[in-house]
């Protein structure tokens, strides 16, 4: 099937109590080990990308994989812009058929964000594509994005509530706790914030910097809320190890059908054992 928006599923997830699985997609490795995972398990599944990975991979090669993979799936397919840093990119991403989009204006004066997401969420509504944003820091980094730990500050419900009703976004990513990147201790995620931010939002919620944080703590968030899930930090660590072991087994061969394959097939599973922890 050609490829979905997010709304209907997160909307789902939402209403049900589990979550939808975003997936850091990569490069066509990655894209297929996602889409067999969530195969396996027969969820929807989100690929999602930051504005550097498209513009590694570039925007016409990365839109024909997706929509390649999302026809041949035999599970509902979205692809979603990650942290999209500006009005810019996120038309860029609109216009090339992306279905889902996140605008990041967190680092900005208050009002100045409201600006900016109410911008986009009208140009994106103008397609039907449905609009996550953030209000406070979560701390870690992502891509070439670095928030230090002091810097990072968790989201005001109340703030939330406000933020929410005069955007109309359709998915909201609250600081509660979470990380971007690699965690070097265990996470402390405030249940009790992210309660108040789930009452006072009435919104499908997302958890970033979901890679490292524990299976239980993932689960008990899905009580508050949380109907999507980013992981891209797992995912680029296995199929790193992956590789590192295959060439320290065959230091000579360099044929990418054999080298990739023992990567993609860890990352299947990986990807089936995250969606199943995400489900009911």
């Amino acid at each position: 099937m050609p490829l979905v928006t997010t709304k209907d599923m997160l909307e789902d997830a939402y209403k049900n109590n589990y979550a939808i699985g975003a997936f850091g997609a990569h490069n066509l490795e990655v894209i297929k080990a996602v889409i067999a995972g969530a195969e396996k398990v027969g969820a929807p599944v989100i690929l999602q990308t930051t504005s550097s990975t498209y513009k590694y991979v570039e925007m016409p090669y990365l839109i024909a994989l997706a929509k390649t993979a999302a026809e041949q799936a035999k599970v509902p397919v979205a692809l979603h812009l990650d942290h999209g840093e500006s009005y810019h990119i996120v038309m860029e991403c609109l216009r090339a058929g992306y279905t889902s989009v996140m605008i990041d204006g967190s680092s900005l004066p208050y009002e100045e964000n409201i600006l900016l997401v109410k911008k986009v969420v009208e140009a994106a509504s103008a397609v039907n594509v449905p609009v996550e944003a953030e209000l406070g820091t979560i701390g870690g980094v992502e891509d070439s994005v670095s928030v230090k730990e002091e810097n990072a500050f968790f989201t005001d419900p109340k703030q939330a509530e406000h933020f929410v009703k005069v955007t109309g976004i359709h998915s909201f990513a609250p600081a509660f706790g979470t990380a971007h990147g690699k965690y070097r201790e265990k996470p402390k995620l405030l249940f009790e914030l992210l309660q108040e931010i789930h009452c006072s939002t009435n919104i499908p919620l997302v958890m970033h910097g979901a890679s490292g944080v524990p299976e239980e703590d993932v689960r008990k968030s899905l009580k508050y809320g949380i109907a999507k899930v980013n992981f891209s930090t797992e995912l680029k660590d296995l199929f790193a190890e992956e590789l590192r072991a295959y060439f320290k087994d065959y230091p000579t061969e360099n044929d990418p059908r054999k080298y990739f394959l023992p990567a993609r097939e860890s990352l299947i599973k990986l990807v089936e054992q995250k969606i199943v922890m995400l489900q009911k």
